[in-house]
C-alpha cells in the first residue's frame, strides 16, 4: 500500500527547510551522491524569495552540509530552451557568493548542483546524468591531474574535486520500475507516493513528515494553489504545443497547395482540360476555374 504525498517541490520550499526535517533531504542527497550527507544548514538563496509566478516554476535550496561542501537543489517544472545555462550560472553564483572578500582562491567551497527537472532537457536515453570537470590533452588525450602537493595541500585527489558537480534528474524519463534506493526516491518525486518495500534512506521520514494530512488550513490553501497552477501551466504547455502542431500542418498544407497550384498552371499552358488538370493535381474544380479566370485577366 501507498499513499499520496506532498509533492517534493512544494515540501523543499515550505517544510524541508526546517532543521527537524533535515533528514528527508539527507536521505535523498545520500542516495544520489552515494555518500553520508549531513546538513548543517540551509543558505539564503533565490528559492526563499516570494516573487511573482517564478516561485511556482522552480525551487530552490541552497544548503551546507558536514564536509564545508555547497548543495544547490533546483526543481524546474515547466520547458526552459536555456536550462543549462541557469545551471552554470547557478553553481558559479554559489561558488562566488560564498568566497568572502580577501579569502583565497583555494578556500573556494565545493558546490554540487542537483537539478531536479520535469520536462525532457536535451537529448539522452537515461534518466539520471552526472557532469564533472576534467581537462584531456589535446596531443597525448591524457588526463590532466592534481599534483601532490597540490593534493596535500587542498586535500583533494583529483581536479574535478574542485570545480562544481552536476546532477540532473530527468523525472519524466523515468519508468517507475525501482530498481534500487536512487530510482526509490525518484519514483516518489515523480508520483509523491512511497511504496511500502521502499527502503531508500529518508523515504520513511518522508511518508511521516510529507503527510497531506499534517498540513494545516493555511497551508492546505497554500498547496492547493500550488497545485492548480502546476495544472494551469501544464494546460498552457499543451496549447501551445497544440497550436504549434497546428501551425506546423497549415504550414504543410498551404505548400501543397502552392506546389499544385503550379503544376496546375504549367499543365494549362499544354491545354489540358479543367476535369484533367483536377485529377491529375486534387485541385478542386472551383479551384482551377479560379486559376482560369486569374489568367484571363
Amino acid at each position: 500500500m501507498s499513499k499520496k504525498l506532498i509533492r517534493f517541490d512544494w515540501a523543499v520550499k515550505k517544510l524541508l527547510r526546517n532543521k527537524v526535517n533535515f533528514v528527508v533531504l539527507e536521505g535523498f542527497l545520500s542516495e544520489l551522491l552515494f555518500d553520508t550527507i549531513r546538513i548543517e544548514k540551509i543558505l539564503e538563496s533565490e528559492g526563499n524569495q516570494e516573487a511573482g509566478d517564478d516561485k511556482f516554476n522552480r525551487v530552490d535550496i541552497l544548503t551546507q552540509n558536514s564536509k564545508n561542501e555547497l548543495i544547490v537543489i533546483e526543481i524546474q517544472n515547466t520547458y526552459e530552451v536555456d536550462y543549462f545555462h541557469r545551471m552554470a550560472y547557478g553553481a558559479s553564483k554559489a561558488l562566488t557568493e560564498n568566497l568572502a572578500l580577501g579569502q583565497a582562491y583555494s578556500e573556494i567551497k565545493k558546490v554540487i548542483s542537483i537539478n531536479i527537472v520535469y520536462f525532457d532537457l536535451g537529448q539522452g536515453k537515461d534518466y539520471v546524468y552526472k557532469g564533472l570537470t576534467t581537462f584531456e590533452g589535446l596531443h597525448k588525450k591524457d588526463f590532466l591531474q592534481l599534483s601532490a602537493r597540490q593534493k596535500n595541500t587542498f586535500v583533494k585527489e583529483k581536479i574535478s574535486d574542485i570545480f562544481p558537480e552536476y546532477y540532473i534528474i530527468k523525472v519524466n524519463k523515468f519508468n517507475n520500475k525501482a530498481k534500487d534506493t536512487l530510482d526509490e526516491w525518484i519514483y516518489f518525486l515523480k508520483n509523491s507516493e512511497v511504496k511500502d518495500e521502499f527502503k531508500a534512506k529518508g523515504l520513511t521520514e518522508a511518508k511521516e513528515v510529507l503527510d497531506i494530512m499534517r498540513l494545516n488550513k493555511e497551508q492546505q490553501y497554500s498547496y492547493n494553489r500550488y497545485l492548480d497552477f502546476l495544472h494551469y501551466k501544464a494546460s498552457e504547455a499543451l496549447s501551445l504545443k497544440t497550436e504549434a502542431e497546428e501551425q506546423i500542418r497549415d504550414d504543410e498544407r498551404n505548400k501543397a497547395l502552392r506546389e499544385k497550384i503550379e503544376i496546375a498552371k504549367k499543365l494549362m499552358k499544354h491545354n489540358l482540360s479543367s476535369e484533367e488538370i483536377a485529377e491529375i493535381t486534387g485541385l478542386t474544380a472551383e479551384q482551377i476555374k479560379g486559376l482560369e479566370a486569374n489568367k484571363k485577366q
